[in-house]
């Protein structure tokens, strides 16, 4: 089951951080596309749900040096 995300994520200051997060992301077994936006301070992922979850995208963040900000 496909299903997509939104997370807002701080830290992020530019490019290279973006492409840092996105290839921690696309690391992770099931996911399958990340779009980072340091401007928006926002990651967008689309993952298979029986792969993996909401708590590994998030560590692998987390991992990648930044923070996930929970409402």
């Amino acid at each position: 089951m496909t299903e997509s995300v939104s997370l807002t994520v701080t830290g992020m200051k530019c490019g290279g951080c973006e492409a840092n997060v996105t290839a921690k992301l696309q690391a992770v077994d099931g996911v399958l596309s990340v779009n980072a936006s340091s401007q928006n301070k926002e990651i967008s992922v689309e993952f298979d749900a029986e792969k993996t979850s909401l708590d590994v995208i998030a560590d692998a963040i987390i991992d990648a040096g930044f923070t996930v900000e929970t409402s």
